[in-house]
């Protein structure tokens, strides 16, 4: 079941408009969540960064906040899901062509839940590869990183690298040649001297919401973190990289552009890993009374 605008119908009736601006222009916001044991993690965060992108496109959100949570857990209990990844899209609506946003009186607002698989076991064992590849990330004062936005072709031309060199994520530098993100997850590494070290926000990258509970996990470990201005050799001389969001949680990376990294994942990794899940229990405990 699909919850389109007010209502759930059934996925061959969840339709929408050619001249929905979201299809058009690509005109729209999303948000994508994880729900482990029914709960869904971080969920007020993200409602919130749902309507910090919806501001910063001048998108009025159709639903309170409040709406939005109950639409939420009602797609999830219709397809009686425990474990799932869920989608919350807005689009500008539908209006005749053109750029104008008053042309569209009415957003469009859809929620959909698939079922969660667990990533393969070998992936988080034996990490992944990556590709730091040529098409930079959206320079900010043109398309703010910010907006989780559904104008994604900035990273789908880099993920078209990637799987040109058979690499399973791509990682995009800002500009001026620092390292920012991948095309649907943030970047850390440990550097020779131990220390957990990311973008800074200031690069031109998301603010993602699992980044930022890898942060505090990283606290919790008492492991020094930087959160800075990095090149590509930066990670070729890390002793441990990974790359995070909401559905892969941490994954290890042993491979950068055919740089061996390590052949299994690193213990600070490791050590992060189990602390992000720790954290996942103890927030599903919490929500679940």
């Amino acid at each position: 079941m699909i919850y389109l605008n007010n209502k759930l119908v059934p996925k061959n009736k969840a339709l929408i408009s050619v001249f929905d601006h979201g299809f058009l222009y690509g005109d729209g916001i999303y948000e994508t969540l994880r729900v482990y044991k029914g709960i869904i993690f971080k969920l007020e965060e993200h409602v919130d960064r749902l309507f910090r992108s919806a501001e910063m496109i001048g998108l009025t959100v159709p639903k309170s906040s409040r709406d939005i949570k109950k639409a939420v857990y009602k797609t999830i209990a219709s397809n009686r899901q425990n474990e799932a990844v869920v989608r919350i899209t807005i689009s500008r609506g539908t209006g005749p062509l053109g750029l104008d946003p008053a042309l569209c009186p009415k957003p469009t607002f859809v929620i959909m839940s698939n079922q969660f698989y667990n990533y393969p076991s070998e992936y988080y064992a034996k990490g992944v590869n990556v590709s730091v590849v040529n098409t930079r990330r959206n320079y900010g004062p043109a398309l703010d990183p910010r907006i989780k936005s559904l104008n994604f072709l900035n990273n789908v031309l880099a993920k078209i690298e990637a799987k040109e060199s058979s690499s399973y994520e791509a990682v995009m530098m800002n500009y001026q040649g620092y390292l920012a993100e991948g095309t649907v997850s943030n970047l850390f590494f440990i550097n020779s001297k131990g220390v957990l070290c990311t973008p800074a926000l200031k690069v031109g990258i998301l603010d993602g919401i699992t980044r930022g509970v890898i942060l505090d996990a990283a606290e919790e470990l008492k492991i020094k973190t930087k959160e800075g201005y990095f090149r590509r050799k930066d990670i070729y001389n890390a002793t441990e990289v990974f790359i995070t969001n909401t559905s892969m949680e941490v994954m290890p990376v042993t491979l950068v552009d055919n740089i061996r990294i390590g052949r299994k994942a690193g213990t600070h990794t490791g050590l992060i890993g189990l602390k992000y899940k720790e954290k996942v229990l103890h927030y599903i405990e919490a929500n679940s009374q």
